[in-house]
């Protein structure tokens, strides 16, 4: 470990620590080697094995079904009355797969090159190309569940086309795709849950990881129906519990969703990795007032019909039907003839951004841009476009009281997934040995943006594919080893120091709820931390977001008792980590001195406006240290070597 200087200040950096286990071998056939040479646990042997997974969304529930199907002892968590309330049911579009069905020239290997150019060059290349290898095996896994995938006229799965890519490899259910997946891997849990090798925990959050002797051994819950906190042990532990966007607090993620499980983590050993590379979907419902409370995502797939412009002319009034193309600005089209309106999320978000700020925007706020149907309803029928996207025409219409049949949509970038989270190795495991991440609490497969679709696809890759391959090797080394006792010391000095941070918020007895000072901390991250960063928005975020901590620990309002049903006591905790990982963000953008993917800094772009990487000092993944301070998180370098990539300028142009 060194101390180097950075262009604003001192960082403490450790470079070439991080061992990521990958496979020796060509590129295509790691997996493969890795799995015909990895330590097996026999099956007589998996039944002495227990195994905590926290979240029950695609990447846990798949997790927990499939280590159960194969013979552990596996306890499930979830906060939700029931797995299938889990936010992975709001996902629409669809999951990405090489299947090549529409002989459009896909492939394993344009897949994994599409995601990698995806993510700016800025992912484990090993990682991503097992991703597209299992793809092709998910599809399969969820037909068998009987996910009601969309069929063409004679009965195959059909295919659509998103953002990035320029083939059709993404399988959708209208726009449900999320909720029918989610529907497969339910009942797959619960199939395990009926036999008895998953134990399933409903309404309960958890609150700390419990390490011992340098290794992750169990958690700490709190049931949220009655508050009683209650440890819990285990061979291994597993994360699954989504990313971190609600720290922006209008995002397209439901509301409960938070980062506690996985910052807890952190605090206790777990590096934390770019954290600064968070996604703006750039087709959402505008903000409509200052009291909203979320934001309401539509599937990127409409962007298949939908053409997106606005006025040519600033300040233009008139209703879009009295506009005439002569005087609309198909700006995406325009820029991008290549692939039009299905740039990459981060492309299109940057560029609506900058047709708004140019005064162009659209709506009683002046705040979004149009997505217009009128010619492919022309073209196709409008039966044939309800056939397509008529749920979310239905939604955007209760939400709006405007028919998108007859009108354009109004959309605008929000907040939406978070390619940062807890480093990984190869094996999903982080560096505290015993603690394995899968989905978006991970930062492993995305890089600098994810490409649509891709959320899905990994989620249920890590699930039922990767992590019952991976989690082996780990177990085998602890042949006939008990798991430490759930009244170890350990444990009880763990449920101590939740229960006395869960006094100190009631204690507090301040004049501002949870959620006021969880909107202005939003606003800090969206105006400094948001679609574009700058070296004084982000030294301004390092400075305001703890003075606005600081007030936060002694001014909220915390009301009722610990032990009952409080959910203004589950916020402030949730909260709380919010405003640690707020700092850290602004910390890393502000030390990545290059734009990429999601992280667009103002000073690093070309003369067009577009991002402008620095390989030569930034090829590498970022993967901070707990010191107690996230303005003092000890950075540790993975570099990121390409041997079948050719770092180039990313254009789809």
């Amino acid at each position: 470990m060194g101390k180097a200087k950075g262009r604003y200040h001192e960082v403490s950096i450790v470079i070439g620590s991080l061992n990521t286990h990958t496979p020796e071998g060509r590129l295509a056939e790691k997996w493969q080697n890795y799995q015909a040479t990895v330590k097996l646990v026999s099956p007589k042997n998996k039944r002495g094995f227990e195994i905590i997974v926290v979240g029950t969304g695609l990447a846990g529930a798949s997790a927990a079904a499939s280590l159960g199907e194969l013979g552990y002892k596996v306890h499930a968590f979830t906060y939700h009355d029931s797995p299938r309330r889990a936010h992975s049911i709001a996902a629409q579009g669809g999951i990405n797969a090489a299947k090549n069905y529409q002989n459009d020239g896909d492939s394993v290997w344009r897949l994994f090159i599409d995601t990698i150019k995806g993510g700016d060059y800025r992912s484990r290349e090993a990682n991503v190309h097992r991703l597209a290898e299992v793809s092709l095996n998910i599809i399969d896994q969820c037909v068998a569940q009987g996910v009601p995938f969309a069929r063409d006229y004679g009965g195959l799965l059909d295919n659509r086309s998103f953002g990035g890519a320029q083939v059709s490899r993404t399988f959708y259910a209208r726009g449900q795709t999320g909720q029918q997946l989610l529907l497969g891997a339910y009942s797959a849990l619960m199939r395990q849950v009926g036999q008895g090798s998953v134990t399933l925990h409903n309404r309960k959050e958890m609150l700390e990881l419990v390490v011992h002797e340098g290794r992750a051994v169990g958690i700490v819950v709190r049931d949220l129906l009655t508050g009683e906190v209650s440890s819990h042990s285990a061979h291994a532990v597993v994360l699954a519990t989504g990313g971190y966007s609600n720290v922006y607090f209008l995002s397209t993620n439901a509301k409960m969703c938070n980062v506690t499980a996985a910052w807890r983590a952190h605090r206790q050993g777990a590096l934390f990795a770019n954290p600064c590379y968070t996604q703006i979907h750039p087709t959402c419902i505008p903000q409509s007032d200052e009291f909203q409370s979320k934001l309401t995502l539509m599937s990127e797939s409409l962007r298949n019909d939908g053409r997106i412009w606005v006025p040519q002319k600033g300040s233009d009034t008139r209703p879009p039907s009295e506009i005439p193309d002569s005087e609309r600005d198909y700006y995406l089209e325009v820029k991008y003839p290549a692939f039009g309106n299905l740039v990459p999320r981060d492309v299109a978000s940057r560029n609506a951004k900058s047709v708004v700020d140019e005064g162009r925007g659209i709506g009683e706020r002046a705040n979004g841009v149009y997505l217009d149907f009128t010619d492919a309803i022309a073209a196709q029928g409008e039966a044939a476009i309800a056939d397509k996207y008529g749920n979310l025409f239905d939604i955007y219409e209760r939400i709006t009281g405007e028919n998108p049949y007859k009108s354009p949509m109004r959309i605008y970038p929000a907040t939406h997934y978070t390619m940062g989270g807890l480093w990984v190795d190869y094996e999903l495991m982080s560096n505290l040995p015993g603690l394995f991440v899968l989905g978006e609490a991970n930062f492993s497969d995305h890089g600098a943006n994810r490409l649509g679709a891709s959320a899905l696809m990994q989620g249920l890759a890590d699930g039922y594919f990767v992590l019952p391959s991976t989690i082996g090797p780990w177990l085998a080394q602890m042949l006939g080893e008990s798991k430490l006792p759930a009244d170890h010391e350990v444990f009880e000095t763990t449920e101590t120091a939740v229960a006395q941070r869960t006094q100190r918020w009631l204690n507090i007895n301040g004049t501002r709820s949870v959620d006021y000072f969880h909107r202005e901390l939003g606003k800090l991250v969206w105006d400094n931390v948001g679609m574009s960063r700058s070296r004084p928005g982000l030294e301004k975020a390092l400075s305001e977001i703890p003075a606005l901590y600081e007030e936060y620990l002694s001014d909220v309002r915390v009301l009722g008792s610990a032990q009952t049903l409080n959910q203004s006591l589950e916020k402030a905790g949730r909260v709380a980590d919010f405003f640690e990982l707020a700092q850290l963000m602004a910390r890393d953008a502000l030390e990545r001195e290059e734009s990429c993917g999601g992280h667009f800094r103002e000073e690093h772009q070309t003369p067009e406006g577009e991002a402008r990487r620095d390989d030569d000092n930034f090829a590498h993944a970022t993967a901070w240290e707990w010191t107690g301070d996230p303005q003092k998180s000890i950075a540790h370098f993975e570099p990121l070597d390409f041997t079948e990539v050719d770092l180039a300028v990313r254009s789809y142009k």
